[in-house]
């Protein structure tokens, strides 16, 4: 009588490859290109910002700041332009600083934000929580603002972005702007980014 040799089952190991989290990246994309085309769609036109029949000099140090106030209400979008063709054109003349903050800005994304907070980070098979990896990206930040120069490169191109819309927005008489009464003076750059700072502080916190 033959006997049946049985025959032993391989269980199947679920490996799992680290895979390149291309959705997140792809989603990033199509929520910066969505910014993007409203910020544009809301601009006003150039040749309005660079009438040159609309210039004067203010009367007062009062003057200046109202003017400053009334503009960057209407122009904000174009003001937000300017500012990031300056900064623009500075990490461009600085291709070092520009790939140091593209390393960090892939890091924080990829290594923490849109990594698993349940999944560990495993490193040359070591696995880091989630914690040590907030840490140790936040260490290596801090290092590479101390050690290069992106700190002090940032700073002056904002302060020169800043000059240059404050200038503008001193001597462009704002009398002939049609200002949505619906919207405060006072809501110009202060509200974009205190709201682009807050939704990014609470998907930090949401992490922690």
């Amino acid at each position: 009588m033959s006997s049946s040799s049985s025959i032993p089952m391989s269980s199947q190991q679920s490996t799992q490859e680290p895979s390149f989290p291309l959705p997140s990246f792809r989603s990033i994309l199509t929520r910066l290109s969505g910014l993007s085309r409203h910020a544009l769609a809301n601009r006003r036109p150039w040749a309005e910002l660079v009438d040159r029949t609309a210039f004067s000099r203010p009367v007062s140090f009062s003057d200046a700041a109202s003017r400053v106030r009334k503009n960057a209400a209407y122009f904000r979008v174009n003001y937000l332009i300017v500012l990031a063709a300056v900064l623009a054109y500075s990490l461009l003349s600085h291709p070092f600083t520009l790939l140091t903050l593209v390393g960090l800005a892939a890091a924080w994304i990829f290594l923490y934000s849109h990594r698993q907070s349940d999944q560990p980070l495993v490193i040359l098979g070591r696995a880091y929580s989630d914690t040590q990896v907030l840490f140790g990206l936040g260490l290596v930040t801090l290092v590479a603002i101390l050690v290069t120069s992106v700190l002090s490169l940032l700073i002056t191109a904002v302060m020169v972005g800043v000059g240059i819309v404050s200038a503008h927005g001193a001597f462009r008489d704002p009398e002939d702007l049609f200002l949505d009464e619906s919207q405060p003076l006072g809501s110009g750059f202060a509200s974009m980014f205190s709201g682009a700072a807050s939704s990014a502080g609470a998907s930090m916190m949401s992490r922690v």
